[in-house]
């Protein structure tokens, strides 16, 4: 059967549809929630393997007589349409691939917009495909120039023309495709993270917050762990598909093993680092787990929700107490006479006979002059003024609509509004030894956004706190899968996370990205425990403060460029 007959392409379509939805689960297997980093490698070096195989194929396989047009393009192209070709092919399949990974990912997005937005069910799924589709494209284009770059088969291309030509050892040759792989892999990732407001949710790193490549969280964070991830799937897998003496193979295995000890000796050194926290804090995580359907409206959600977080709020004894976003989920003007008063008052002042407490409370802000934020209050004793944080980072189509898009927001029945964006690097809440930093809903999504706090060592958080309403979503895999993202974060920062939702994941996560309390989610109650703070830097925090995301941009690209000079070089 020829490479590129329709059956020979559909089949390889199909398996990159699969290998993508193994993604997926990797990150929130859909029984436990749990992450599965092996899982995530074995599908991303499959689909090494299908671009692989497909490059190989396109470079030494002479084509045959076509069965119609279009076959015949690509079975008999001139010379210099030969990288068109390639591109071509890598693109459909890393796209397809990137398509079943990403809708298999944040399908639940179809919960928000059809069961509680009243957006019928054909057009809920084709915004959930057009939106995976729409950024699949990423991950399109980075297959399609390693299939169009890769050395593997300009090497093939060679040896065909010339039984005698020279060619590296075959560790090599993997090791140059594997290498090229990863940085164009990870330049998608970070494309797709940035752009367009960005929206990394599901990015392969997060599979690996229990894996053996967690170690390098404080490094390099998780765009890093999915580089490595990348390279070295990617390199397992071409080694693989090439002929090889035992001796070589001996070497390989020795440089796999050497790599994983080395990730030991890095976890070694974070714990290190991590040995002398500052003294435990009691914390109160209040989670109402007031129905999503109810929850904005003023006969039965909104009087719900004051009358238990008004409760839990007075009578609570931890030393820091945290409501999740919107617990109060009307303006402070539109609360009945004496609420935000009481609470002013409650925390205003240490109690007789308690010692003093604090409390940050998720709750809209402004007027229709000034307009709205989306955001965090704390009272604590002493204050001049409620500290305040306003989300930085809006979601679209939920707290601002993108241009032209306004038709799509009028088709659901969701309280949207344009709110105003929170400055970046907002001062923390202090309280006691700690500087608490709070973010909203997916910000903790974004580590270079939370690493801007840590420019000034000296005021840098001691924790973080999520204050988050997933309720849109369902009780399913998005709850665990924004768990793994807090917990990367504390990995990252080494740093506790301190998560108040409405109705789940409610937790306290140390600062070793491990989840220690939790509260089990769509039931109401309240998790009571310790965290304790941290003031060291690490290294990912020192040099995402400093320059973000744009180091891990310039070495990818670099990386890409010279595979590419490489070729220009010894090519055809």
């Amino acid at each position: 059967m020829s490479a590129f007959s329709p059956r020979a392409w559909a089949l390889s379509g199909g398996l990159a549809v699969l290998a993508g939805l193994t993604q997926a689960v990797a990150l929130a297997d859909p029984l436990g929630g749990q992450p599965h980093w092996w899982l995530q490698m074995l599908g991303l070096g499959a689909l090494a393997a299908l671009l692989a195989r497909v490059a190989l194929r396109l470079a030494v396989q002479a084509p045959r007589q076509a069965t119609n047009r279009m076959t015949a393009r690509m079975a008999q192209p001139p010379a210099g349409a030969r990288p068109a070709v390639r591109f071509g092919a890598g693109f459909a399949l890393g796209w397809l691939f990137a398509l079943g990974w990403l809708t298999g990912t944040f399908w639940w997005l179809f919960i928000s917009m059809h069961t509680y937005g009243g957006l019928v069910a054909p057009l809920a799924v084709l915004a959930v495909l057009a939106l995976a589709g729409f950024l699949a494209l990423y991950y399109g284009a980075a297959a399609g120039l390693f299939v169009a770059c890769m050395p593997l088969a300009h090497e093939k291309e060679r040896e065909k023309e010339d039984d005698n030509a020279p060619g590296a050892p075959p560790r090599i040759k993997a090791l140059r495709a594997a290498l090229l792989f990863a940085a164009l892999w990870t330049l998608a990732e970070l494309a797709r993270g940035t752009l367009l407001t960005g929206f990394p949710w599901g990015a392969g790193g997060y599979a690996h917050v229990d894996g053996p490549f967690a170690p390098l969280a404080r490094w390099v964070g998780v765009y890093g762990i999915g580089f490595v991830a990348a390279w070295l799937m990617a390199f397992i897998a071409l080694y693989a598909m090439q002929k090889h003496d035992g001796e070589e193979a001996t070497q390989v295995a020795l440089l796999v093993l050497g790599l994983v000890s080395w990730t030991w000796w890095l976890n070694q050194e974070s714990q290190t680092a991590t040995a002398n926290p500052l003294p435990p804090m009691q914390v109160a995580l209040l989670q109402g787990n007031i129905p999503q359907d109810e929850k904005f409206v003023p006969g039965t959600g909104v009087i719900d929700a004051l009358r238990w977080y008004g409760q839990e709020l007075r009578e609570a004894r931890a030393t820091l107490v945290i409501a999740p976003e919107t617990a109060i989920p009307v303006l402070p003007q539109q609360l009945p006479d004496g609420y935000w008063q009481g609470l002013l008052r409650r925390y205003g002042a240490a109690r007789e006979g308690q010692s003093a407490q604090a409390a940050l409370i998720g709750v809209p802000l402004g007027n229709a002059s000034e307009g709205y934020t989306n955001s965090v209050m704390g009272l604590a004793p002493g204050q001049s003024a409620a500290y305040r944080y306003d989300k930085h980072h809006l979601v679209p189509f939920g707290e601002f609509i993108p241009p032209l898009f306004k038709w799509f927001v009028q088709l659901m029945n969701i309280p949207l509004g344009d709110f105003n964006r929170g400055a970046l690097a907002q001062p923390s809440f202090a309280w006691q030894a700690q500087r608490l930093a709070p973010n909203i809903c997916y910000e903790d999504l974004f580590g270079e956004e939370l690493a801007a706090r840590f420019g000034d060592p000296a005021a840098a958080p001691t924790a973080f706190v999520n204050l988050s309403n997933i309720g849109w979503f369902g009780d399913g895999v998005a709850i665990d899968q924004h768990l793994a993202i807090s917990r990367m974060r504390a990995r990252e920062f080494e740093r506790p996370m301190l998560r108040a939702t409405n109705t789940g994941a409610t937790a306290i996560i140390n600062a070793h990205g491990q989840v220690t309390h939790l509260q089990p989610r769509t039931t109401r109650g309240v998790l009571t425990g310790e965290f304790e703070g941290h003031t060291h830097l690490t290294p990912y925090a020192v040099w995402t403060a400093r320059w973000r995301l744009w180091p891990l941009w310039a070495a990818c690209a670099a990386l890409a460029l010279l595979c590419a000079s490489w070729h220009k070089r010894h090519g055809r």
